[in-house]
């Protein structure tokens, strides 16, 4: 998760970006630059054609998977291609910079490229395994501020004081041309491309893909995607201004940003044809789908453009040639086992039901035998007997079970009923 700041570093120097559009927008040239400088140092990762995903949306869907890249996201490309690019002009303490996940990770990576210490300052919140993998790539980390505001005060503060250069996220020209050549990749395996479909955060990475892809394919349509629990582009755009939202909190933390960048802005307002929302549901199926259909783990902000597809969020006409942009597979692990079992139950292919019986011995067979013969898998199987509204001679049998779905589901409900085990919904249900 990465949060807005009014500053700017390029350089080697903070910036205060009051006007923006004073500084001169990330051009094709520097973008093209920054893949000759990044050639051999980050992954050129696949674009892989999806038969299922074009069979449900009726185009040509091709997924572009920076779930392979180094450190597992999108970010090591702006970052790597920043702090090379300033090698000779870094702070004699190396960089630092302040993130709660990609960010992170990227910088490290980058920072170890180059042979500079890397200092990340992370939220007192943040995961152990988040930190875990920022100290695993060679960085310093130091958990400082209750929220990533904080972190990111904190970082700039000690730039100054500490002779080391602040990496922005994505509000700095050299990290938004390293984004930009994902578009570049795209448009050389794919000549064709019609659509891309881009998660949206501080608009770093939308902005790079969009000067690129534009300038080579004019035809081409940019659209991103945010998160419903923050629309920060969508206000900005409708504003005409970059805006501070309300953010709610969603498994897209990657794209959980308050305010659109300074830098980023204009370039979306002039070559991003649209932004869409997607919900949590909607992202939860798009991991758990991600996963099954593709074997590709994602973490929810490289998910949302899969979201939006399957939602029909984006407009897309039969036959285009469209790119979705997976941009992370970092996704803890503990997160992950409550994202997919969120979706299994959503789907109908997981569900728990409470079943009153008799308490005696050949009622619980009879109940599994029942269960067995319409084909459930039971996961978790409980039972309770000292409930206020339940009969003295009864207990209630409390199941967790795989089914193939929602037909399934009611055959089997209907079957227990006729066996004489009436199913009761869960408070709530």
């Amino acid at each position: 998760m990465e949060t807005g700041n009014p500053s700017l570093v390029c350089q080697g120097r903070i910036l205060n970006m009051t006007n923006a559009e004073s500084f001169p927008m990330v051009t094709l040239a520097e973008i093209q630059a920054a893949s000759l400088l990044l050639e051999g140092k980050v992954i050129r990762t696949p674009l892989v054609y999806s038969p299922t995903f074009s069979e449900m949306s009726g185009a040509e869907v091709y997924l572009k998977l920076e779930t392979m890249q180094k450190a597992g996201s999108f970010k090591v490309r702006g970052a790597a291609n920043r702090i090379l690019s300033s090698a000779g002009e870094l702070g004699t303490q190396g960089v630092i910079a302040a993130s709660a996940g990609n960010h992170a990770q990227g910088v490290a990576v980058a920072a170890s490229m180059a042979g500079v210490p890397a200092t990340i300052i992370m939220p007192e919140w943040v995961s152990l395994a988040k930190q875990e993998a920022t100290l695993a790539y060679g960085a310093k980390v130091i958990l400082k501020g209750s929220s990533l505001e904080e972190s990111i005060g904190e970082a700039l503060a000690m730039a100054e004081r500490g002779h080391m250069t602040f990496i922005h996220p994505y509000n700095d020209p050299l990290v938004i041309a390293g984004q930009g050549t994902i578009g570049l990749e795209i448009l050389e395996d794919l000549p064709e491309t019609d659509l891309v479909v881009v998660p949206v955060g501080g608009g770093g990475l939308i902005s790079g893909i969009a000067t690129a892809v534009k300038s080579l394919r004019t035809s081409a349509r940019i659209v991103g995607v945010q998160a419903q629990a923050c629309p920060s582009a969508l206000s900005a755009l409708g504003a005409g201004i970059p805006t501070t939202v309300d953010a709610q909190p969603t498994i897209a933390d990657g794209i959980r940003v308050k305010r659109i960048g300074d830098l980023a802005f204009p370039v979306m307002k002039d070559l991003v044809d649209e932004v869409v929302l997607v919900d949590e549901q909607a992202i939860v199926n798009a991991i758990l789908t991600l996963l099954e259909r593709k074997k590709v783990l994602s973490e929810g902000a490289g998910a949302a453009p899969l979201a939006a597809l399957l939602s029909h969020r984006v407009r897309i006409q039969e036959g285009e040639h469209v790119v979705l942009l997976i941009s992370g597979g970092n996704v803890d692990t503990f997160l992950l086992e409550r994202i997919l079992k969120k979706g299994l139950y959503a789907s109908g292919r997981m569900v728990q039901l409470r079943v009153p019986v008799e308490d005696e011995a050949q009622s619980i067979s009879l109940l599994l035998e029942t269960l067995a013969r319409q084909g459930a898998v039971i996961n978790q199987i409980g039972q309770e007997r000292s409930a206020p509204d339940l009969p003295v001679h009864q207990m209630r049998v409390i199941l967790e079970l795989e089914v193939r779905g929602r037909p399934h589901l009611k055959g089997l409900i209907a079957a227990l009923n006729a066996a004489g085990f009436p199913v009761q919904p869960f408070p709530g249900d």
